[in-house]
């Protein structure tokens, strides 16, 4: 894009991602570029509903997510412009869905937050299926309300089935405490107040960046090998069909899937894994290779039926 880009060629994004991130992605951007981006910051599925509701008269140009569902949710819609083969190109295809209306542009690893002064690796669960068993009853958290969990949910579905889905979630219901945000279930886990929680990766490193003090006593296990518990959710990006600024969407969202935008995920504080083809995350990560985790399609994590679920389970 030219650097004289005029403010007529503004961009609107309807934000589900972490502000402070999506802050400085926007703001790297218009340096690059000079084009002025408005960002209006909400939930992923209040975005997305939102989205649903305007449809064609919708005034936003892009939306970007924390988790793939309220991606989906608007694709299922007919709601997005095909994204770029370049950008695609940038983004390999465990990271993007199959059909190519939006992209990857973050990721996150479900995670078992522990408290170690009172677990060790042996007394770990080897499973997250193990949580719904009667010996982890009240020894662990969860924040089942938040877009985050329920697309854990969603990939357990997608990966085990209804049957078994909807039994776990009856283990779950007998054993877990609701707590609200993952932070809270994290600092909860410190405080001695449970074993364990059931939460994304990132909440621990940023904590760890900072004073530490609502870390000092968690240690992170990575369920691996191709286990539910192992999930990486993606955080999408898509351009609105009835985005009038299309040409400049498509830029900024191959900006985002390339060096500029992973870069703000190496070299930030945001502590998210990086998607893009040869793009490295963050030092302070266990490798995304490393963390083997389970082939999700994306596009086909369904948020309806998991609530649904969750719900008949008396966990919503």
């Amino acid at each position: 894009m030219p650097a004289n880009a005029q403010v007529a060629d503004s961009l609107t994004i309807y934000n589900a991602q972490h502000e402070g991130l999506t802050k400085e992605w926007v703001e790297a951007f218009k340096e690059e570029t000079g084009i002025v981006i408005t960002v209006r910051n909400g939930s992923d599925l209040e975005m997305a509903n939102q989205i649903v509701q305007e449809g064609a008269n919708s005034p936003a140009d892009l939306f970007l997510t924390e988790n793939s569902p309220a991606m989906a949710l608007v694709d299922g819609k007919g709601l997005f412009e095909p994204v770029d083969k370049a950008t695609l190109d940038l983004v390999p295809e465990q990271f993007r869905p199959a059909n190519g209306h939006w992209t990857g542009i973050a990721a996150r690893s479900t995670v078992f937050a522990y408290d170690k002064t009172k677990l060790t690796e042996d007394k770990l669960p080897k499973s997250m299926l193990d949580l719904a068993k009667s010996e982890w009853k009240g020894r662990w958290a969860a924040s089942p309300s938040g877009a985050d969990f329920q697309a854990i949910v969603g990939a357990f579905l997608q990966l085990k089935g209804e049957t078994e889905t909807a039994s776990w979630l009856k283990g779950m219901k007998e054993n877990f405490t609701a707590v609200r945000g993952n932070s809270t279930a994290m600092k909860a886990v410190n405080a001695g107040q449970f074993e364990g929680a059931l939460i994304y990766h990132y909440y621990y490193f940023g904590d760890q960046a900072k004073t530490g003090e609502n870390s000092k006593n968690v240690a992170l296990h990575y369920f691996k090998n191709q286990d539910p518990g192992a999930f990486v959710s993606i955080s999408g990006g898509g351009i609105l069909a009835s985005s009038k600024h299309k040409e400049q969407a498509q830029a900024f969202l191959k900006w985002l899937a390339g060096k500029g935008g992973q870069k703000i995920l190496r070299d930030g504080t945001s502590f998210e894994y990086a998607v893009g083809k040869d793009e490295a995350s963050n030092k302070a990560l266990v490798p995304i290779a490393d963390l083997q985790a389970p082939k999700v399609e994306p596009s086909s994590l369904n948020n309806a039926k998991v609530t649904d679920m969750m719900t008949a389970a008396g966990i919503l």
